[in-house]
């Protein structure tokens, strides 16, 4: 190298190589006059292809989502009339894997050589999956303050129900809050991996302890479930679920009226857990509810995230009962 000489003038085609292989891009060209692309090694591992000297955008847009498939395909039809730099993200469909890709060129035939256009894929799942994961954790605290909110008026509203005097519902609210606060704790990760969490009985006992009373009508809350154990990620999301569901029933259901049950019962079939939160002798119930609220949504993907499972409702007249299905063998996770 001579003096003056930018460290760039000495690279050769194998330092070039060795830069897009550290920053993991993928380069492809397009022959703007038939419409096929011819891509590199990284692109067609990518796309979840076999090499080939070239392929058809027909054949690529095939793998693209199908909501991100119309979209994609305007963008691009109109990259040779708008100038500048462009870049699109969207997701492809790998059997049942789900990737996001970022593809990145120059518009109206900037850079064209011998009528091909050239640029680059980016494997951008990473960073697309902790956008969502931001996403949902800002809308779930803002549900899950909302939430405590309602749970509080309806815990007073339960002590008042029993408490003999001032002092003593002073006294009970304050235990119910406590219990509360321990049993919210379960509905986050545990920090450092700590292993199992409880036992699911426990677990279960734990988060509705709030919703117990302690006056003349205590038991009102059941629970009789198979001994497993529970570990530090499936007790995150039963929590969220148990969580969810004992908000509903303290605003609408069996625990927001004194009378009112709940019976928390389980059974295992083959490699399924079933839980079946059953309500009675709460506010009669003369319609489907939409169950299109954010916690409702909430639940549910994580449920079949975490557990491969389901959630069924079913609104009888004297009470909701919602049958929760588990696999076994992800409870211990």
């Amino acid at each position: 190298m001579f003096a003056g000489d930018s460290p760039l003038q000495v690279w050769g085609p194998d330092h070039l190589r060795l830069a897009i292989d550290a920053a993991c891009v993928a380069l492809w060209s397009w022959n703007v006059d038939d419409g096929r692309f011819a891509m590199d090694e990284r692109a067609f591992d990518l796309w979840g292809l076999p090499w080939a000297a070239s392929v058809e955008f027909e054949e690529l847009s095939a793998h693209i989502h199908p909501a991100d498939r119309d979209r994609v395909r305007a963008a691009f039809e109109a990259t040779r009339s708008v100038a500048g730099s462009y870049e699109i993200d969207f997701r492809i469909m790998i059997g049942d894997d789900i990737r996001w890709v970022s593809a990145r060129g120059q518009g109206a035939d900037a850079g064209i050589v011998e009528r091909s256009m050239f640029g680059i894929f980016l494997d951008v799942t990473g960073r697309k999956q902790a956008e969502e994961g931001s996403e949902l954790l800002a809308g779930e605290m803002s549900h899950r303050v909302k939430n405590l909110l309602a749970i509080a008026a309806g815990l007073t509203e339960l002590t008042s129900r029993s408490a003999g005097s001032i002092e003593d519902m002073t006294r009970e609210l304050m235990q119910r809050l406590t219990s509360l606060g321990r049993a919210h704790d379960l509905v986050r990760p545990l920090p450092g991996h700590q292993g199992t969490a409880a036992l699911l009985g426990d677990l279960l006992a734990i988060l509705l302890s709030p919703y117990e009373d302690s006056g003349a009508f205590s038991g009102r809350i059941r629970v009789a479930v198979p001994r497993m154990g529970v570990g530090e990620s499936a007790a995150t999301t039963l929590a969220m679920v148990v969580h969810e569901l004992a908000t509903n029933s303290v605003k609408h259901g069996a625990l927001s009226v004194a009378a009112g049950t709940l019976d928390i019962s389980g059974r295992t079939e083959d490699d399924d857990l079933y839980l079946i939160w059953a309500e009675s002798g709460g506010p009669a119930i003369d319609r489907r509810p939409e169950m299109q609220g954010f916690g409702s949504k909430m639940i549910l993907r994580s449920i079949q995230s975490q557990f491969g499972g389901a959630l069924d409702y079913e609104w009888n007249q004297s009470g909701l009962v919602a049958t929760l299905r588990m696999r076994k063998s992800r409870m211990e996770r």
